[in-house]
């Protein structure tokens, strides 16, 4: 046997290790592997694990559960969408238990999910809407997050129980659909986008079953997809998300076709299917819609759409935006793009993920992790949302915690060929070498307070891989060295790859460009000020003058703003810094406007009070001087 096929035999080894490790009894082998996979174990420390710490036992850890599983008892359901929330609160709270496996979340799931399976009838039907209404509005959609949370229940603790219950559950869906002969795509809102994003717990039941029955339904939800009554996911990926479909007359209704958290639901289905098929137009598609709404809706601090639609925002976003910022949107977008990393290892994904969570997924949060607002706007107030459909909490505050627990185990990743650093985050972190050793690699850093991180491995033995360290792409001037010696030609916005023998005690010290950055939008124009990954914002609890006021920055001769951090930030506030600005004086006599130190703030912080009292904004307006237009 040759060296080239004995790499790869090792290589397939491993991808079946790493993904046996994760996914439990895994029974099809995927044709495509992922490039990289979670961490096996993490312990965080510093400004991230607080978060998380905070969500975890304020909102995972709070929910009751019992009040989740009660609609399924009745069966009384017409419209409304009670069935999503325990398969939303279930699957962030088993992304937790991963991150941080304590038995009392434990015990709460096991009984849950045995509540829940109670609850199911003898045709397998879980869900809480009446015979006369089934597949109707958000049945479906309810059915997909039961399965989900059972697989990820499954995929835990290997409950053979769990899986068994989501089987039937799917199984009545096929049959009920066939029975009643109708296609799923004309099903409930959204072009059938609800509906068919069941897509993706069907591609993983195939996945822990072999069954191809659940194959031949992906598939054929797909191919639905691509009729004249479908979302066209496929052939629409190379147009706009907002001009795939003309305005609906009823918003909410099947016709919208620009529904965002839906729609980027299914495409995470049509990746799990280009897993077990490789049919590379899947793959493509989604890559295509991914850089589309990246270009046309992402805004600067990572999220988009009003009234939970695409529109065409990223052009818009100086300006005020009606229910702007859907959480669910900004959870999905993220967990979007971690399928995405996970797949390709691509350095851009990690960028959209470190750019959302800092700013936009943390700014919906309360800071003590209870509650999520369901919009963020960019100036004005943060606000927490109404109650849904009599549940207690409403489908963002159910959404928030799906993505802020997708990190901890994504920070530094494991592959058939080494270790992959994507965030910055102090703490420890558990993987396996591509010889199977374990290793742990401790990050130390205040990042993003500074941007200095230092790395240190240890491991039983030398061994010879590759790793790999994100170079971010707003990073301008970066430097990395290993044990003291630089690695050269770093690039922004890819992996600096370094491919050396390791040994227990190598450290990595990586240092990046933390100057304050201005990017300039919109007509008349609006400035905003960035530090690292960080979104700064103006806060009135900071004082005078008033933020909307016009004011403008003073920078150095390449263009970068100087930002004095605040040694001890306002209470609510995690950062602060001071930045010198001119101000309009109105007075005639002065060759130069005043200058005056001002205070900005952390997106996340900025008005994060839930309370009428407080008002920011990221965009600043600034003044125009005839005598410098052209």
């Amino acid at each position: 046997m040759n060296i080239r096929r004995i790499s790869y035999v090792l290589t397939v080894v491993i991808t079946l290790s790493l993904t046996a490790s994760i996914f439990g009894q895994q029974l099809v082998t995927p044709k495509i592997g992922d490039q990289l996979y979670p961490a096996q174990a993490v312990k965080m420390t510093g400004y991230l694990a607080a978060k998380l710490d905070s969500a975890y036992l304020n909102r995972i850890m709070a929910q009751d559960a019992d009040r989740l599983v009660e609609p399924f008892k009745h069966r009384d359901e017409v419209r409304c969408w009670q069935g999503e929330f325990w398969g939303k609160w279930f699957t962030s709270a088993a992304l937790a238990y991963r991150y941080r496996p304590d038995p009392r979340l434990k015990t709460i799931l096991d009984k849950t999910v045995n509540d829940l399976i109670a609850t199911q009838t003898p045709d397998g039907y879980i869900g809480n809407y009446t015979m006369s209404h089934r597949l109707e509005q958000w049945d479906i959609w309810g059915r997909k997050y039961c399965m989900l949370g059972l697989l990820a229940h499954y995929d835990l603790f290997h409950n053979p129980k769990s899986l068994s219950a989501a089987r039937e559950l799917a199984d009545q869906l096929m049959s009920e659909l066939t029975t009643r002969q109708v296609l799923i795509v004309k099903q409930g809102n959204h072009r059938g986008m609800a509906a068919t994003s069941v897509l993706e717990p069907i591609c993983l039941l195939y996945a822990r079953t072999g069954d191809r029955r659940y194959l031949n339904f992906a598939e054929t939800i797909v191919q639905q997809w691509e009729s004249s009554d479908g979302p066209q996911l496929l052939a629409k990926s190379t147009v706009d998300v907002a001009q795939r479909f003309p305005k609906p007359t009823s918003w909410w209704g099947w016709e919208q076709g620009m529904k965002a958290y839906e729609m980027m639901s299914c495409y995470e289905g049509l990746l799990e299917l280009y897993r077990l098929t490789g049919k590379e137009a899947y793959r493509k598609a989604v890559e295509q819609t991914w850089a589309n709404i990246k270009m046309t809706e992402i805004n600067i601090v990572g999220s988009g759409s009003s009234v939970e639609c695409w529109f065409g925002g990223q052009k818009w976003q100086t300006s005020p935006i009606k229910k702007y910022q859907e959480t669910c949107v900004t959870a999905t977008w993220i967990k979007l793009s971690q399928q995405l990393l996970r797949l390709t290892g691509d350095a851009k994904y990690a960028d959209a993920i470190e750019q959302t969570y800092y700013n936009a997924l943390l700014s919906s949060m309360k800071n003590n992790g209870s509650d999520w607002a369901k919009y963020s706007p960019m100036a004005g107030q943060r606000l927490e949302g109404e109650e849904q459909c009599g549940m207690g909490l409403n489908c963002c505050v159910a959404s928030g915690p799906r993505g802020l627990f997708t990190l901890p185990l994504t920070v530094v990743m494991q592959s058939a060929k080494g270790i992959s650093v994507n965030f910055f985050a102090t703490g420890s972190y558990r993987l396996q070498t591509p010889k199977n050793q374990l290793i742990e690699l401790t990050q130390q850093t205040d990042y993003p307070a500074s941007g200095n991180i230092t790395l240190k491995l240890t491991l039983p033995k030398t061994e010879s891989f590759a790793l790999r360290v994100r170079i971010p792409a707003w990073s301008a001037q970066s430097s990395l060295t290993v044990n003291g010696q630089a690695i050269p030609n770093l690039i922004s916005g890819e992996y600096a790859t370094i491919e050396r023998v390791w040994q227990t005690g190598d450290q990595i010290n990586l240092s990046l460009d933390m100057r304050g950055r201005i990017v300039r939008m919109g007509e008349p124009a609006s400035i905003a000020i960035l530090r690292g990954p960080l979104v700064l914002a103006r806060d009135a609890r900071s004082g005078e003058p008033d933020i909307n006021e016009s004011i403008s920055p003073l920078v150095d001769k390449q263009g970068f703003i100087v930002l004095e951090p605040v040694s001890t930030p306002q209470k609510g506030m995690w950062l602060q810094v001071k930045a010198p600005f001119s101000y309009e004086s109105y007075k005639e006599s002065e060759a130069t406007l005043p200058t005056k130190s001002l205070v900005l703030c952390d997106y996340a912080s900025a008005g994060n009070t839930y309370d009428v009292a407080s008002h920011f904004r990221v965009w600043l307006p600034q003044l125009i001087d005839p005598a410098e237009k052209p």
